[in-house]
């Protein structure tokens, strides 16, 4: 099957998960000699059917941003999804379950950008200066892939596992924070789970955001005016589940919290 058309029908495969709420098994065990270029041309053959259907590129996430993550799955640098409008909940809007099939929940600093950075070549002082404020955020990561059985093949494909987005509603300037130790927690119905700082995130969020900018770059995309960078997770993932409600508290940037319905 040629390329082209070895991708659409991984896509179209995706897709029906997304509908049926059934996982695929891993797509690296039914073509293992599927590459990196070829899981971004899936989700990009996603990212396209979504726009079609009315949907909107409102920013990316990097995935994969701290060395834990990266030597667990065996690369050595992140991956990104898109952001599509569909994507975002308001703070206090019940969010689904039933809409996802595998999900989990984690802390992130969020980047508004105020004008466009486009790489490659960008350096971190062009990145600082191209972000409008920072929000605290919630990401509920997804996998249509079995069981989470994911290599960087799987998520790349499955556009980085993204399923939604909670941001905070205080912005906050970028000089306002140290990002290279910011301390975080993570609370699941009033519990504390998870605890990290900022530094978890490629030694500073911004870092990463530096990293998608060339990345995009190197494949002809520049990240957009308004676009909201979700920078990576500051602590580990935790499931969640309906009934339950989760609040990040990062110092400096405040809080935001999901509830689950």
């Amino acid at each position: 099957m040629p390329d082209t058309a070895l991708h659409h029908a991984l896509a179209e495969d995706l897709l029906a998960a997304y509908v049926s709420g059934e996982p695929i098994p891993p797509l690296i065990e039914t073509h293992p000699g599927l590459t990196v270029a070829d899981a971004y041309a899936v989700q990009l053959e996603q990212v396209r059917h979504w726009e079609a259907d009315g949907g909107v590129v409102r920013g990316h996430k990097v995935g994969l941003s701290s060395e834990a993550a990266r030597r667990q799955i065996g690369v050595d640098e992140p991956d990104f999804g898109h952001l599509l409008d569909t994507m975002f909940y308001a703070e206090g809007e019940p969010i689904p379950t039933a809409r996802f099939l595998q999900p989990r929940i984690e802390p992130e600093i969020a980047f508004v950008l105020r004008k466009p950075l486009r790489g490659p070549g960008v350096t971190a002082e062009q990145a600082a200066d191209a972000v409008d404020h920072l929000l605290p955020a919630l990401e509920l990561v997804d996998s249509r892939i079995r069981d989470w059985k994911i290599s960087i093949v799987d998520t790349v494909a499955d556009n980085a596992s993204s399923g939604a987005v909670v941001l905070g509603s205080t912005p906050v300037p970028l000089d306002a924070i140290d990002l290279t130790g910011a301390p975080c927690s993570l609370h699941l119905n009033d519990e504390v789970i998870e605890t990290g700082d900022s530094s978890a995130v490629m030694g500073s969020p911004l870092n990463s955001l530096v990293w998608i900018a060339n990345k995009l770059g190197e494949m002809g995309t520049a990240l957009q005016p308004g676009h909201v960078i979700l920078s990576g997770s500051i602590t580990r993932v935790s499931p969640v589940a309906p009934g339950d409600r989760v609040t990040c508290t990062i110092d400096g940037l405040g809080a935001v919290s999901a509830v689950f319905s």
